[in-house]
């Protein structure tokens, strides 16, 4: 059975933060549901690109989810920080022990709620005071647990293949990784 995984948007996402993961994880077989934050269907982000959703956060349960990812951008970040709905979907999946993972300065929305207290984690230069009691890491990827966080757009397809392995295997992130020739030589 397929791993799935809720990717959150809200307007002002970061393109890159949120698309390439999901076409990372697409491609090696984990279903991915782009959920929206708020009513609307469809999402903007901070460079002006709108997506169409899958779903509506109000309307489904994290639950049925393997994972949870933030993206980072701004306004983006800040709007997911303020949703009641994205803190019970976080709190929840924290506490079922499933993989929660944020990238650039949403991470900082791991700490806002209390996900980083004693957990390694990196973001985005510049925004380390926003990973409240976590060990700061500078790594593109930093594993801690269940938490998985990442610096930024520079660090979008490593996240995506981090993720890909830990919901699916090494072998077919290695896989994805060749086929799509990224870091081969």
């Amino acid at each position: 059975m397929n791993k799935k995984l809720l990717m959150l948007f809200a307007e002002g996402y970061e393109t890159g933060e949120a698309l390439v993961p999901v076409d990372v994880l697409r491609r090696g077989g984990v279903e991915v549901t782009m959920a929206s934050i708020t009513d609307e269907m469809t999402v903007t982000s901070a460079q002006g690109i709108s997506v169409s959703m899958n779903a509506k956060l109000s309307e489904i349960e994290p639950l049925d989810y393997d994972a949870i990812v933030l993206p980072g951008g701004m306004p983006g970040t800040t709007h997911l920080g303020e949703s009641d709905l994205v803190k019970k979907a976080l709190l929840s999946m924290n506490e079922a022990g499933r993989l929660v993972a944020a990238i650039c300065a949403a991470p900082g929305v791991l700490g806002k709620h209390g996900l980083l207290q004693a957990k390694k984690a990196c973001c985005y230069p510049g925004l380390e005071g926003n990973l409240i009691g976590a060990e700061v890491t500078m790594d593109k990827v930093t594993i801690d647990g269940n938490i998985v966080t990442s610096r930024g757009l520079g660090t979008a397809m490593d996240f995506g293949l981090t993720l890909l392995a830990l919901l699916e295997s090494k072998e077919v992130s290695d896989s994805i990784r060749e086929s799509i020739v990224y870091g081969v030589s």
